[in-house]
């Protein structure tokens, strides 16, 4: 008698990983499959790195192409879905959504032209009326989520912590129009804040804007109030450090319990052997230590 594959799916249901760019799709896959689980990755095209998720059942997809993503997901059985990995917002007329995805977008609706905590929401929420669970990166990946305090061998002295807690509030603050995550504070003086170009990109013009009069320099990393954290965690890795380090900063400080690190044992090193701290800090207006 034929195994009965339909029902074998069903009794196993897999998590569907919706992977952006980055190594963060591989760890989550990685995750689930360490705990006795099984993955199916939906790769956006142009974005997800073949070599990352190429080890697991996958398939390579147009971003605007909802039915064929939706066919494979429910095909391999996807009951919680993983949406993880940076995903440039591609304007509407490079979309070209098939049928199913033209319908999506019209359920969107208002949401596809705010702020990008606005948009994931709304595609949580869509997604969810498809009859699937969203779950958040962190879920499975409990050992790259930022711990409270310092994380490596250095930590920030007072004046860092007063530009710590500067940039806080500059982050909370841009957060509440949906604008970014991150900042970068030199001595009292606000360097940077990240809008479209992401982290990278900031840390890039940082370097050019350090002043050599003032102190140190801190790259801050916090979730928005109110963010959607089933699909938009800040995230930090190896390449983060570097380019702190290219910029001349003192430390890396972001958000315990809603930041993710990717590689944190590297990050770790990295940050010890360039006498950088990397910190992990509580949201609001808790104390920095």
């Amino acid at each position: 008698m034929a195994p009965d594959i339909a029902a074998y799916r069903r009794e196993t249901a897999c998590v569907g990983i919706l992977a952006g760019g980055g190594p963060l799709p591989g760890e989550v896959a990685q995750a689930v499959e360490q705990a006795g689980g099984r993955v199916f990755i939906v790769g956006f095209q142009g974005f997800a790195d073949p070599d990352v998720i190429g080890r697991w059942p996958h398939r390579m997809i147009r971003l605007a192409a909802a039915g064929e993503i939706l066919s494979a997901l429910h095909e391999h059985g996807c009951r919680n879905l993983v949406l993880i990995g940076p995903v440039r917002r591609p304007s509407l007329i490079n979309l070209r959504p098939d049928a199913t995805g033209a319908r999506i977008l019209a359920r969107i609706g208002k949401a596809l032209f705010a702020g990008d905590d606005g948009l994931l929401g709304a595609i949580v929420r869509v997604l969810g009326e498809e009859g699937f669970t969203i779950r958040g990166a962190h879920e499975y990946l409990s050992g790259s989520v930022a711990r409270r305090g310092a994380m490596g061998a250095v930590a920030p002295d007072e004046a860092a912590r007063a530009d710590i807690m500067l940039a806080r509030k500059v982050i909370w603050r841009l957060g509440e129009l949906d604008i970014g995550q991150g900042c970068v504070v030199q001595g009292g003086l606000v360097l940077a804040v990240e809008a479209l170009e992401g982290t990278d990109g900031m840390l890039e013009r940082v370097a050019g804007l350090r002043q050599p009069d003032r102190p140190g320099g801190v790259l801050v990393k916090m979730a928005k109030p109110g963010q959607e954290r089933r699909a938009d965690l800040p995230t930090i890795g190896p390449r983060t450090l570097a380019g702190v380090i290219a910029a001349g900063l003192r430390g890396i400080a972001i958000e315990a319990g809603a930041t993710l690190i990717t590689d944190p044992a590297a990050c770790i090193t990295m940050a010890n052997e360039a006498g950088l701290f990397l910190t992990g800090i509580g949201g609001g207006d808790e104390k920095i230590t």
